[in-house]
């Protein structure tokens, strides 16, 4: 099968939801079927950054966008080396891309790639169909891989749920790397992969760190061995209640009062790590135009999230954890969610979205300085 770069191909394509739901389209990117949880972004633009965001493994994105692909894709954008949401809808994808930085069509990326999406269809109404019944299951088959509906819903059902799922080792580097700072090194901080996207270390690297990223196994003592003089948490896919090895690493740090700093999925580690729980959000919080309050300074941020599960902390008091006193620091203005946590007694604290926000906003980016300070404290 061949497909033009003008837009999406005349294959017929088909999504069918874990509660039967059907929409029918056409096929863009590649050809074949794809398994995933239904999630919807609601992102105008930075669709790249979203494909390769390490935090979207195993889910299949929809796009509230009308129009995709309008940009084409670049070689600057990418936040790692490969796409990884397991499949893509979208309701109009662009015919011609248009931008002096594009090297190829979406559509082409998408192909070479192997992922499996689905246009045409009514976005708009998959994405109240989400948000009324929540993030499910979901399958798009195309091409000759389309049995009948009832072999299509019987297989989306068959295929594994996002809770319960341990997903952050299959996504994290295998080795270590060092990203150097950018002008004086000032500091040194390691920073354990659970899913990291390549615009944070460079973030860290702007203010003068040289960033040891490590893999998701790495052990306490892996990341003591770098000497750091702060420790970072990345965000990453899967079911925080799964992550036990890097709870008791982040514990490890808490021990010792190093520095430290998490963010989505780290932000879900800290929680579990002073002793809160976690759960599923009925359809998540993905997107660049994300309400969050620090509730520090009463500043209201527009921020970038991509979290499928929440911390389950008090809002209206002080807690007593085994590291000493911690607050919420954050919440999102839509729905209450604890969007950061911060513990008083020691020097550690995170955020449920991604400051580094390559795509933007940047309205979070202050909290890189805010890690700066930290360290500052304690070296001095």
């Amino acid at each position: 099968m061949t497909t033009s770069t003008r837009g999406a191909s005349r294959t017929p394509a088909v999504l069918v939801l874990e509660d039967g739901r059907i929409f029918r389209g056409r096929a863009y990117g590649a050809v074949g079927v794809t398994f995933g949880e239904a999630v919807f972004s609601t992102g105008m633009t930075g669709y790249q950054e979203t494909l390769t965001d390490p935090s979207y493994h195993r889910q299949v994105v929809v796009m509230t966008a009308p129009h995709i692909g309008n940009t084409g894709v670049n070689d600057e954008d990418p936040e790692s080396k490969r796409i990884w949401v397991a499949g893509y809808v979208v309701r109009d994808p662009a015919r011609v891309p248009s931008n002096w930085r594009s090297r190829r069509s979406l559509d082409d990326e998408l192909r070479h790639q192997g992922v499996v999406g689905i246009c045409g269809i009514d976005t708009r109404a998959l994405t109240r169909h989400l948000r009324e019944r929540g993030a499910m299951r979901v399958g798009i088959f195309s091409g000759n891989a389309m049995p009948d509906e009832g072999t299509m819903l019987a297989e989306v059902r068959q295929a594994p749920e996002m809770k319960g799922a341990d997903l952050s080792a299959e996504v994290a580097t295998k080795e270590a790397y060092v990203v150097p700072a950018i002008g004086e090194k000032k500091f040194t901080v390691a920073a354990v992969d659970l899913g990291i996207k390549g615009m944070t270390p460079h973030r860290m690297a702007e203010r003068g760190i040289e960033v040891h990223v490590l893999p998701a196994t790495a052990t306490a003592e892996d990341v003591f061995a770098v000497e750091p003089d702060g420790v970072f948490f990345s965000n990453g896919p899967g079911d925080p209640a799964t992550a036990d090895h890097p709870v008791s690493v982040m514990r490890a740090v808490l021990e010792r009062g190093t520095p430290l700093f998490g963010i989505c999925f780290g932000n879900q580690i800290l929680g579990r790590a002073l002793g809160f729980g976690t759960y599923k959000l009925k359809y998540g919080h993905r997107g660049i135009n994300q309400p969050v309050q620090d509730r520090t300074t009463g500043k209201v941020e527009v921020t970038a999230h991509n979290h499928g599960f929440a911390v389950d902390a008090p809002l209206d008091r002080v807690s007593e954890t085994p590291y000493g006193r911690a607050e919420v620091s954050h919440v999102c203005l839509n729905d209450n969610v604890v969007e950061g946590l911060q513990l008083l007694d020691r020097p550690a604290f995170s955020v449920q979205y991604h400051p580094e926000a390559a795509a933007g906003p940047h309205d979070a980016a202050y909290l890189f300085d805010r890690f700066v300070s930290l360290m500052e404290g304690q070296r001095a």
